[in-house]
C-alpha cells in the first residue's frame, strides 16, 4: 500500500470531516492508497489553505476565491531574479531565451484562477533585474541610453513602451525579439465537471477527451484567433497545429511544453505566417507547420 499524500479535507465541523476521510478512505483502498496521517489536516475554508502552488480562502459573501500561494509567488519572483543574475555576460537573446519558457510556463499554470494584480506585479519585479542586468552589462553607459536600447514597444499587438527586447535579433515574422508579459495572458476560468464525472471513469473517456480539446493553448490572442479561424489544423498539410493531450500538470510541466512542443510549433521551427504580403488578420495570413512552410516554399522556387 502507497501513501496518498497531501490531502487537505475541508469541512463544516469534525464530524463531517470524519465521514468525508471514511468515505476517501473506501474510494482509495481499491486503488491501493491509504492516509498519510502525518499529511492529511482538516482545516475550514474560511481560514484557507495552500495546496499545489494555490490558495483557497473562502471570504466574507460566501464567496470563494482561488489564487498562487504567496509561498508560491515568493519561490518564483527568487527563481527569476537568480537566472538573470546567472546571465551576466550573456546576451539579451540569451535573456530572452532563458526567461520566456519560464515566465510563460509559470502564468500558463495560473491562467485559471485569480491572477491578474500577481501577474502585473510580476511584470513590475521583472523589470528590475532585467534593468540591473543591462546596467551591469554597459555600466559605462548612462540610464537613458539603457533604457531606449533594451525597451521599447517591441510588442505590435501591445501599446507598451516597457518591452525588453533585443533591438539586434528580429525573429523569423520580423519582429524583435521580447520578452512576454505575465499580464498578456488571458485569464481563462475553470470550466466546472459534470456531475461527479471522474477521469476514472472507463465510460466517460470521451467526455474528458472533450474537455481537453476545448482548453486554449496559452498563446496571443492574435495567434488564437488565426487557429480558431482554420479550426486548429495547418492549411497545406490539414492536420492538427497543436495536439489536444493532457495539459501539463505544473508550471514546469507547462515549462517544458514552450521548449518542446510549443518551440516546434510556433517558434523558430514553428507555427509560421504563410503569405507574408497580406496585412495582419486579413485572409492572405495563414498559421502551418514550419516543415510545411519549408515544403511550400521550396515548390514555389523550382517553378520560378
Amino acid at each position: 500500500m502507497r501513501y496518498a499524500d497531501d490531502l487537505v479535507v475541508c469541512c463544516h465541523s469534525e464530524q463531517h470531516a470524519a465521514q468525508v476521510k471514511e468515505r476517501l478512505a473506501r474510494w482509495l483502498g481499491p486503488r491501493g492508497l491509504i492516509f498519510n496521517e502525518d499529511k492529511t489536516r482538516v482545516v475550514r475554508l474560511e481560514a484557507g489553505f495552500d495546496f499545489l502552488g494555490f490558495n483557497l480562502r473562502r471570504y466574507p459573501g460566501d464567496k470563494l476565491l482561488i489564487k498562487p500561494s504567496q509561498d508560491a509567488v515568493r519561490r518564483f519572483r527568487k527563481r527569476l531574479t537568480d537566472e538573470v543574475r546567472a546571465l551576466r555576460g550573456s546576451n539579451a537573446r540569451a535573456v530572452i531565451a532563458r526567461l520566456n519558457p519560464i515566465m510563460r510556463g509559470w502564468a500558463a499554470y495560473y491562467r485559471g484562477v485569480v491572477a491578474s494584480k500577481i501577474f502585473s506585479a510580476l511584470d513590475h519585479h521583472v523589470w528590475w533585474p532585467t534593468f540591473r542586468w543591462a546596467r551591469h552589462t554597459h555600466s559605462n553607459k548612462p540610464k537613458k541610453w539603457i533604457v531606449r536600447r533594451y525597451f521599447g514597444r517591441f510588442n505590435r499587438f501591445r501599446n507598451d513602451r516597457w518591452v525588453f527586447g533585443d533591438r539586434t535579433s528580429v525573429s523569423d515574422g520580423g519582429n524583435v525579439r521580447h520578452l512576454a508579459k505575465f499580464s498578456w495572458t488571458t485569464i481563462v476560468r475553470h470550466q466546472l465537471v459534470t456531475g461527479r464525472a471522474s477521469p476514472d471513469d472507463p465510460d466517460l473517456t470521451e467526455y474528458w477527451a472533450k474537455r481537453r480539446r476545448k482548453i486554449k493553448p496559452p498563446l496571443d490572442s492574435y495567434n488564437l484567433r488565426l487557429l480558431a479561424r482554420q479550426d486548429g489544423r495547418c492549411p497545406l498539410c490539414g492536420e492538427a497545429l497543436l495536439a489536444a493531450d493532457q495539459p501539463p500538470q505544473s508550471p514546469r510541466e507547462w515549462e517544458n511544453w514552450w521548449l518542446s512542443t510549443a518551440r516546434r510549433a510556433i517558434a523558430a521551427l514553428y507555427l509560421t505566417h504563410h503569405g507574408r504580403d497580406g496585412q495582419p488578420d486579413r485572409t492572405t495570413t495563414r498559421l502551418v507547420h514550419a516543415s510545411c512552410n519549408r515544403s511550400h516554399q521550396a515548390r514555389a522556387r523550382r517553378t520560378r
